[in-house]
């Protein structure tokens, strides 16, 4: 079985739409230097190498979204946003056949669109095959949008809550934290970006069945900086007080894993009683039956509630989280990527 920790850049087929119908329009297919100086500091600069073999990214006018998706009708609707303001998810397809997923804000949010382009444009600027690609935005009046590529089989959240029979094995919920390690490391050690609000449901599944971090999450709800996460459950300490770092993407990746190995989200202290007790065995997913190594459970739950460490610094590298998940997957048998057919994505 090889690694899957092998950063590579996935090129995409873009929708073939010109812009002969957009107004006032900027140039969005922007030179890196561009995106440099969009950026207020060294972390959310995007280096060259970063543009190789990016898709177009363009903006698109409200009258294209709207008729991509049905003037977002219900029956397009996908999920809505939580937080202080919240924000709608819609399904689309552009006219050359692509599917989207449309992120629509309030005014509210965003009432500077200059900031708001500049938040799309870095956004759209990464490219790597465990994250769904954003193609596009949208400024047309008191309308911002962000355009992604649509995801067919729904989230990691909808997938743990299945019933019995449609239960993910082992294989499939290691693969999970290997790939979604993947990019995050991408994110932090090579894109230098920040990922907002990391949970199950920004885990989507492609058409193969693979984990894809939805690009959503690179970009915050609003531009109110306090405002990081719309689920408290998964918000690090530090974030409360409106600290973002990249050691705060750790602590959620080890909520991310504590959900993928339990099933459903347990009490911290709870969890690490158990862990300490080498009781393992009633954190992980019943329905499971024990289908799974222990020695495997045991070094990913240690990992987990590592991740989860009060104190930023005493959390794990994302360097030393992805050696850890390499031991593991070393060990393990293939990975499945064996997924239901559910239609949907969550924003």
């Amino acid at each position: 079985m090889g690694c899957c920790f092998t950063t590579a850049h996935q090129p995409q087929n873009p929708d073939p739409d010109n812009d002969e119908h957009h107004h006032n329009a900027p140039d969005t297919n922007v030179n890196p230097a561009e995106v440099m100086a969009l950026s207020q500091d060294g972390w959310n600069n995007i280096t060259e190498q970063h543009q190789e073999g990016t898709a177009p990214f363009r903006q698109y006018t409200l009258h294209e979204l709207m008729a991509a998706a049905d003037g977002f009708t219900f029956r397009n609707f996908l999920s809505k946003g939580g937080g202080e303001i919240t924000n709608n998810t819609y399904r689309g397809r552009l006219p050359g056949g692509q599917r989207i997923a449309v992120k629509r804000f309030t005014l509210m949010a965003w009432p500077d669109e200059a900031q708001f382009r500049e938040m799309a444009i870095r956004g759209g600027r990464l490219r790597h095959r465990r994250l769904v690609n954003l193609i596009g935005y949208c400024c047309d009046a008191d309308e911002r949008l962000l355009v992604a590529e649509y995801m067919p089989n729904h989230s990691l959240a909808t997938h743990l809550s299945h019933s019995r029979n449609k239960i993910m094995e082992w294989s499939m919920r290691l693969r999970v934290a290997c790939y979604i390690a993947e990019v995050l490391e991408y994110c932090i050690n090579e894109a230098r970006t920040l990922y907002f609000d990391l949970n199950p449901k920004k885990v989507l599944l492609d058409e193969a069945g693979n984990p894809c971090l939805s690009c959503f999450g690179l970009a915050k709800n609003h531009r109110k900086g306090g405002c990081y996460r719309t689920n408290i459950s998964y918000t690090p300490p530090e974030c409360v007080a409106g600290m973002v770092t990249p050691e705060s993407m750790i602590y959620s990746f080890g909520i991310l894993l504590q959900d993928l190995l339990s099933g459903k989200q347990i009490p911290r202290d709870k969890a690490l009683e158990l862990v300490l007790g080498k009781k393992i065995c009633i954190i992980l997913d019943s329905r499971l039956n024990l289908q799974y190594s222990i020695e495997e459970a045991t070094v990913l739950m240690k990992l987990a509630y590592q991740c989860l460490e009060h104190n930023p610094t005493d959390r794990p590298t994302i360097g030393d989280v992805i050696a850890t998940l390499a031991q593991v997957q070393n060990n393990a048998g293939g990975p499945s990527n064996a997924v239901q057919g559910i239609e949907g994505q969550d924003a």
